[in-house]
């Protein structure tokens, strides 16, 4: 049986130093583990890929149950491990929850991996 991560606070941004800088803490390196442990899976990049490129800003989870044809409980499963890596925010109005990717939450994670990519 693999051995269980610790529970951590992941709602805000990573915010350490750059892998390049230096050894990393453990700390940090638990931190960055866990967001992209969240992130390491086809269904999760898939919700990602359609919060990122929706016009609106946000999506149904019944919309995004659609887009990855599957269970609207599956959907709610993995949006909930994004949830809680920060990587997506969700709001219920009545019957519906929309969901939203954290952009700053990823920037932060691309920072932190690769300080000169995309510049």
């Amino acid at each position: 049986m693999p051995k269980a991560l610790p529970v951590l606070d992941l709602s805000a941004p990573v915010c350490c130093a750059p892998v390049s800088a230096a050894p990393m803490a453990d700390e940090a390196a638990l931190e960055i583990a866990l967001r992209l442990k969240a992130l390491a899976d086809p269904v999760r990049i898939k919700l990602m890929s359609i919060l990122l490129t929706t016009d609106d800003g946000e999506v149904c989870t019944c919309d995004l149950a659609t887009g990855v044809g599957l269970a609207e409980s599956t959907v709610s499963h993995h949006l909930g491990q994004l949830r809680k890596a920060g990587m997506v925010a969700s709001e219920r109005r009545g019957m519906n929850v929309f969901h939203r990717a954290r952009r700053e939450a990823l920037d932060a994670l691309r920072l932190v991996l690769d300080p000169n990519c995309c510049t």
